[in-house]
């Protein structure tokens, strides 16, 4: 069960976004008197789809996936967040609807600011608000490299997508223990479970991988990265 935990004053923040060093110790202790931090379980919603979107959430500490719910209860993950990504969603200014679900895959925490609070920092500090603004870019950017992914790759050139994704920017590291499940890999690369299982191991058999459980070893990325480019 997710549990309110005692708030860290903004100022002394050792997980605070880059972002929010923009801003003047009046602007963050405005935010901070209109701010609640959470302590979240492995696999608890944060964020529900279709709910009203009432704060934006930062990540402090664990990762969380950030996904769609489709038909026949299947998901299509759209990304990871780890500390220090900001979620709002792209329902901000607009509906305030929440248009994609949040979850913990590890333990995770998280603080939460009313958007109403965001808002008026947004209206008064213009380098904040530029800065917000390259972040909703960089997400539709995220976005619109996974949409060419699904609709012009085939299915290795996708898990080979995925692998990457989580090596480079995830574990920055080709050696990483997956805080996924094979279930949530085949949902980052829309297909399903039994068809990503088998590509995990035509790659291991071919020797580009190396997996046992959770804990993978691109062993070859060279030759990733050319199934990648060739879909």
């Amino acid at each position: 069960m997710a549990q309110f935990i005692n708030t860290t004053f903004c100022t002394n923040c050792n997980h605070q976004s880059s972002m929010f060093k923009l801003l003047t110790k009046e602007e963050l202790e405005r935010l901070n008197k209109r701010l609640h931090e959470v302590r979240f379980n492995p696999g608890e919603i944060i964020f529900k789809e279709g709910g009203v979107l009432t704060h934006f959430g930062c990540i402090t500490s664990g990762i969380v996936k950030v996904y769609t719910e489709g038909f026949n209860k299947r998901n299509f993950i759209f990304h990871l967040l780890k500390p220090t990504s900001l979620i709002g969603g792209p329902g901000f200014m607009d509906d305030n609807r929440l248009h994609y679900s949040v979850a913990a895959l590890t333990s995770v925490t998280a603080c939460f600011i009313e958007i109403d609070a965001m808002a008026e920092v947004i209206k008064t500090n213009n380098r904040f608000a530029t800065e917000m603004f390259k972040m909703i870019s960089r997400q539709a950017s995220v976005y619109m490299d996974k949409l060419v992914s699904l609709t012009q790759k085939q299915m290795h050139g996708r898990i080979a997508d995925t692998l990457l994704y989580l090596s480079a920017f995830v574990y920055e590291s080709n050696e990483f223990t997956a805080d996924v499940s094979r279930q949530e890999i085949a949902d980052l690369s829309a297909m399903s479970k039994e068809s990503s299982i088998r590509i995990l191991k035509e790659f291991k058999d071919a020797n580009y991988i190396s997996c046992n459980g959770n804990d993978f070893v691109i062993k070859d990325l060279k030759a990733l990265k050319k199934v990648s480019q060739t879909g």
